[in-house]
């Protein structure tokens, strides 16, 4: 097992708490299962979400663990897991990956065996949710892969928080990442305060598979800017120019936006969208402030958006039959004239938000 130096500040459980908070409001299910490696990340997470549960209330996560029996330890790591789940208090389960292993696309292949086995457990057992230690380490070498491969803008946008299933055949479970805004060296710190080891994968170090190869390029990349924050700030600006592409039509002197997709999609891309809405039509150069946009795209993804707000020099509403391009749940954004102008029905417009 590894430790790290202290190189980073850990992550705290205030911050880990913000970023569950995210996850919830953009849908994820609790109870849920946690799935753990034994490397650092997924190690990380288990212990984090255990203490947010606990200082929650909250039922506590069933670890999940599984043993691919790719390599000669696969089979204590996955023991050890469990022993220090069962440490943290937490009920754990090692499942076996049996029959032929492959010899090529191997990282695919144990992946999609992984997500099977542990979907067949959290269907049999209803769990609707499987959490996952994806960090923003991995959004930046996610993009950079699917770069490498030619893959189009919707291939190129970011992992959500919460998102479907990885395989086909269960639906109804979601996978949900609260680690995709922290850093590993933020999760090693964490583990090595805490005094908490973990074990290195051998394959994470082989040159053989692509994403150890983009791993060992970060040097060079951040020596000429190309970091894993703004790689991965690149990924999430794609996924909501993804967004605005489908669910968004601008015209001369407004907006006509799916109100429905947009309380589906991330909190993350909603709020980036809106913003880019409000900004574009009101000509401005800066972006609304966050407190009142926020509490705008709550009342628009929580249906209760019944009558018309303004806020950065814009009306927001529901679109009149004609125009509800989307359906019913079509929203119009128009830029105000004068905060204080009279509409065509002779209300005052409405106010800021406060």
């Amino acid at each position: 097992m590894a430790v790290v130096a202290k190189v980073a500040q850990p992550i705290g459980a205030a911050e880990f708490s913000a970023a569950m908070a995210s996850c919830l409001a953009d849908g994820a299910p609790w109870p849920a299962a946690v799935a753990v490696s034994g490397g650092s990340d997924s190690l990380a997470l288990m212990l984090l979400i255990a203490g947010w549960a606990q200082a929650a209330s909250r039922p506590l996560p069933i670890v999940l663990t599984v043993d691919h029996g790719l390599t000669a330890q696969s089979k204590e790591v996955a023991r050890a897991v469990v022993r220090e789940a069962r440490r943290s208090g937490l009920e754990a389960h090692a499942l076996v990956w049996r029959g032929p292993k492959p010899s090529a696309d191997i990282e695919a292949e144990a992946r999609a065996a992984r997500y099977a086995l542990m979907g067949q457990w959290c269907a049999a057992h209803d769990m609707r949710a499987l959490f996952a230690a994806h960090t923003l380490d991995d959004q930046a070498e996610t993009f950079l892969l699917r770069l490498a491969r030619g893959s189009g803008l919707d291939g190129l946008s970011a992992m959500r928080a919460v998102s479907a299933y990885h395989i086909p055949g269960f639906a109804q479970i979601k996978v949900v990442r609260p680690l995709l805004g922290i850093r590993r060296a933020a999760l090693r710190h964490f583990l090595a305060s805490s005094n908490v080891a973990w074990f290195e994968d051998p394959m994470n170090d082989d040159p053989k598979f692509a994403r150890v190869r983009v791993r060992q390029a970060w040097p060079l990349l951040e020596d000429i800017g190309l970091s894993p924050e703004r790689i991965a700030a690149a990924s999430g600006h794609l996924a909501t120019e993804e967004f605005l592409d489908k669910a968004c039509r601008f015209e001369p002197d407004r907006a006509v936006v799916d109100g429905t997709l947009l309380g589906r999609v991330s909190s993350e891309v909603g709020l980036r969208a809106l913003a880019c809405i409000l900004s574009r039509l009101s000509g401005t150069a800066y972006r609304p402030r966050f407190e009142r946009l926020q509490k705008l795209y709550l009342a628009i993804r929580s249906g209760e958006l019944r009558t018309a707000r303004t806020l950065h020099g814009c009306r927001v509403g529901r679109a009149a039959k004609s125009a509800a391009i989307f359906g019913p749940e079509t929203l119009v954004v128009t830029r105000e004239r004068d905060r204080m102008s009279v509409r065509k029905d002779g209300v005052a417009a409405s106010s800021q938000i406060s």
